[in-house]
């Protein structure tokens, strides 16, 4: 089998362990069958993509719709490679799929509206999947509405015509979205189970996401939860792009 490729933006190597353990288990994957890059410790390599299934994206601290004024020399070199990359899949129809950051770069790309219009705080949502959604075979087997783990400052507030609408909620009107045929997004965490979210409050509590005072008190809600749908995502990927 071709490897999956995980690009991953996180600077805290407890937060990217994580993160890179969270996709091998829910998308049954061995490390040699997920090549991890972190874009934010050095540029994207140069890649022949016919020696991989599939491009992942993973979550970022990144924020695509801040002002220019306001990201890093970083953020600026990881959103023009990623930008340069998604010229190449989106051309080819190359198996994607964007979580969390990824609504940021391929909505962005693709002209959709990014912004803070509908960020939700970390915890639990309901996603309902629309009449499109049910019909997708990344999201077979899913039932129309599950409980999915989320939390971003910026969302997409108008997709574009060609982009195909797959899943919303009540606080958060797009949770995934398909272009062509191939490429996904996703804005809750197909990768994120309750200990993850822990993991993540308390790595990113002086991060913006939520009051830092607060931290300790999301970290026992969030132990609370039982999240067991959205990781299907990942192993319907996973099953229909591996070659």
């Amino acid at each position: 089998m071709l490897p999956f490729l995980l690009l991953a933006t996180r600077a805290e190597d407890a937060a990217a362990e994580d993160e890179y353990a969270a996709y091998l288990r829910y998308g049954g994957l061995e490390e040699r069958e997920l090549i991890p890059v972190r874009l934010e410790a050095a540029p994207l390599p140069s890649l022949d993509l016919s020696r991989y299934s599939g491009v992942i994206v993973g979550g970022s601290p990144f924020t695509s719709s801040d002002p220019p004024e306001h990201k890093s020399p970083v953020q600026h070199r990881v959103e023009q490679e990623l930008a340069a990359l998604l010229d190449q899949l989106v051309d080819l129809d190359f198996p994607f799929l964007g979580a969390c950051y990824g609504v940021g770069t391929l909505g962005s790309h693709q002209g959709a509206v990014i912004d803070r219009t509908y960020g939700e705080p970390l915890g639990a949502v309901e996603v309902e999947l629309t009449e499109e959604g049910l019909q997708d075979p990344i999201l077979q087997g899913m039932p129309q509405t599950f409980t999915a783990l989320t939390g971003h400052k910026e969302a997409v507030s108008s997709l574009p015509p060609h982009a195909v609408l797959l899943a919303r909620a009540a606080s958060c009107p797009v949770h995934m979205f398909r272009i062509k045929a191939n490429l996904y997004a996703t804005q809750f965490h197909p990768e994120l189970d309750a200990d993850g979210l822990v993991t993540r409050i308390d790595i990113y509590r002086h991060a913006g996401y939520f009051p830092p005072e607060s931290a300790e008190e999301l970290m026992a809600a969030a132990r609370q939860f039982t999240v067991t749908e959205p990781m299907a995502v990942l192993k319907n990927f996973v099953a229909r792009y591996a070659r």
